[in-house]
């Protein structure tokens, strides 16, 4: 063992773990996600793929191994943006997260596919690297909103006014993040998340080509809608704000 407490053989396992995830990096990148097989993979690293099963279990495993990359990578990146933004800014922090989001959704096209539009076939498993690293991109935004809602709460609906199926599900949510929101703030940052995954997941699909050839100032008036539901004012990248019509808060007072 080293001093650090890791084999040189552990270290040499890790670099050629990381090695056969950038292969299959590559074959979604150049050929697409139907060429990244366990026998492709190992072609691209010189072995058998009964070889390559000395290192992942089988294709799922390999799949998660890779989405959990995909996740860190675009974690870091809304993260790194985020808090370059001084704490306690939450429109600017938001916002920031936001834009990072699509910088690197539309720089990695392939990989933001893999990740959020294609259906996912394997198990589940809440301890799994995929699931670990799928929640802490999560917690990027409902870490913010949390502590948005808790120091100038946005307006929201009374919960009577949702329908009990709704309520029941995001009850069901709003426990499992264990953030303390109310289902009706998971319900407000739910419809901007929607409309907001919705148009990202267009545009790397290339949906809406027939229309937009620069789909940057769209997103951006997606933003402008968003931020006055969250009771915040909107901000450009590098401009001033523009603040959002006033409403009642969900505590009764004057959202601001």
């Amino acid at each position: 063992m080293t001093a650090q407490g890791v084999s040189r053989r552990e270290r040499v396992r890790q670099a050629t773990l990381a090695e056969i995830r950038a292969a299959a990096r590559r074959l979604l990148i150049e050929q697409g996600s139907q060429a990244v097989t366990i026998n492709a993979v190992a072609r691209e690293m010189g072995m058998s793929g009964p070889a390559l099963y000395h290192y992942f279990a089988g294709h799922e495993e390999l799949v998660g191994a890779v989405t959990a990359d995909f996740f860190r990578e675009l974690t870091q990146a809304m993260e790194t943006a985020r808090d370059a933004c001084p704490p306690g800014e939450h429109a600017a922090r938001l916002l920031a997260a936001c834009r990072a989001m699509r910088s690197w959704a539309v720089s990695h096209r392939a990989e933001f596919g893999w990740v959020f539009a294609s259906p996912i076939t394997a198990e589940r498993r809440p301890d799994s690297p995929r699931e670990l690293a799928g929640r802490d991109f999560e917690q990027v935004f409902l870490e913010e909103i949390a502590e948005l809602w808790e120091h100038r709460p946005f307006p929201v609906p009374d919960p009577g006014e949702l329908p009990a199926s709704i309520r029941e599900q995001l009850r069901a949510y709003a426990a499992s993040t264990g953030m303390g929101l109310p289902v009706e703030a998971i319900h407000v940052f739910m419809s901007c998340w929607i409309r907001l995954y919705g148009l990202l997941c267009m545009e790397v699909l290339n949906q809406l080509d027939f229309v937009y050839s620069d789909m940057e100032p769209v997103f951006e008036e997606c933003l402008r809608e968003i931020a006055p539901r969250l009771g915040l004012d909107y901000e450009t990248a590098a401009g001033p704000a523009v603040s959002p019509p006033r409403g009642r808060s969900a505590r009764g007072g004057p959202g601001s």
